[in-house]
């Protein structure tokens, strides 16, 4: 891995709830979902970082507020050693170009109207890259490149005339075409069938290799992070509550909520016994954070202490953090 490439301070989303009349009447104080609520962690240049945990943990808020799709409500974001926090204008237009994502749902985050040649090439034409004929060669030489073939054919479709997989490899296209440097891949194969999800992180990987990229992956999926990862970050309602290299989050995860993950991953084996079941599951919007760590309510293991302080992201060992008191008996 290269140099630090991308580093978050402290970073939080509030998002403000929307009171009824009577509500505004009795009460003035306002209420937050608190999306994403004090996290740091850095990505080195050419890593895979994945950030993996249930619905509502915040992933994908996190992954926004780095694109600079949304605005922070606190703390800082560094890209290549430069704060991006507060950037705007052409700035933030010249950034774009070095950071692009790739969505979850490719029914959605393609154009109807747009020919897929049409899509692929728009980044092209806004960053000035290229024009006219050389802008559709390089659609057509990208097209090849994700295994849309023959590409002139697929230039002229609309997203209609595709599948599933198909969208996919138009959205990683649209992305790749302009030669970025980071890429947030949110959920990006999430909706892709079973027997196509390999297929798609394979063209990724190819493509990390080739551009020298760097990706911040999101996933609920532990199996999907392990294939693909070179370090896990686990969230909870806002929160990091482990960060390790792949190989140690599986071989020895200290977390109880990353052992329950783990737990949870199928495997051909009916004798298996699963261990670490967790009690309900996570609230629909982090609005009333339990006191204390977060994950209480659901831990199998909480003690008294667990339920009144919350516990700080440490290392523990060599790049292995955790926010668990229960970690001070491992």
């Amino acid at each position: 891995m290269g140099e630090e490439i991308l580093r978050v301070e402290n970073l939080k989303k509030y998002f403000p709830l929307e009171k009824s009349f009577v509500e505004k009447i009795l009460s003035r104080q306002r209420r937050y979902v608190r999306a994403v609520d004090g996290i740091s962690f850095s990505i080195r240049r050419g890593e895979i970082f994945t950030l993996a945990g249930e619905t509502g943990s915040g992933k994908t808020t996190v992954g926004r507020l780095i694109l600079r799709l949304i605005d922070p409500t606190d703390g800082k974001i560094f890209f290549d050693d430069k704060d991006i926090t507060n950037l705007k204008g052409e700035a933030l237009r010249e950034l774009r170009r070095k950071m692009q994502p790739i969505f979850q749902d490719p029914y959605s985050s393609l154009n109807p109207r747009m020919k897929v040649g049409e899509a692929i090439k728009h980044p092209v034409e806004i960053h000035g890259i290229a024009g006219g004929e050389e802008a559709r060669s390089l659609v057509l030489e990208i097209l090849e490149k994700v295994g849309l073939t023959p590409p002139e054919k697929f230039y002229e479709l609309y997203p209609k005339d595709l599948s599933g997989g198909q969208r996919q490899r138009v959205a990683i296209a649209r992305a790749m075409i302009i030669k970025p440097e980071f890429i947030v891949a949110d959920e990006a194969v999430s909706m892709i069938d079973v027997s196509l999800k390999a297929a798609i992180l394979e063209l990724m990987l190819s493509f990390r290799k080739e551009l020298d990229l760097t990706y911040l992956f999101i996933t609920h999926e532990l199996a999907v992070a392990k294939y693909i990862s070179d370090r896990i970050g686990v969230m909870y309602l806002g929160k990091i509550v482990e960060i390790a290299p792949t190989s140690k989050i599986f071989e020895n995860p200290i977390h109880p909520y990353t052992k329950a993950l783990i737990a949870a991953i199928p495997v051909p084996n009916p004798r298996r016994k699963k261990k670490f079941i967790l009690k309900g599951e996570v609230p629909v919007a982090p609005i009333d954070i339990p006191s204390g760590c977060r994950f209480h309510p659901r831990c199998p293991l909480a003690t008294d202490k667990c339920r009144r302080n919350e516990p700080e992201l440490e290392e523990i060992e060599n790049n292995h953090y955790i926010a668990c008191w229960l970690s001070e008996e491992n």
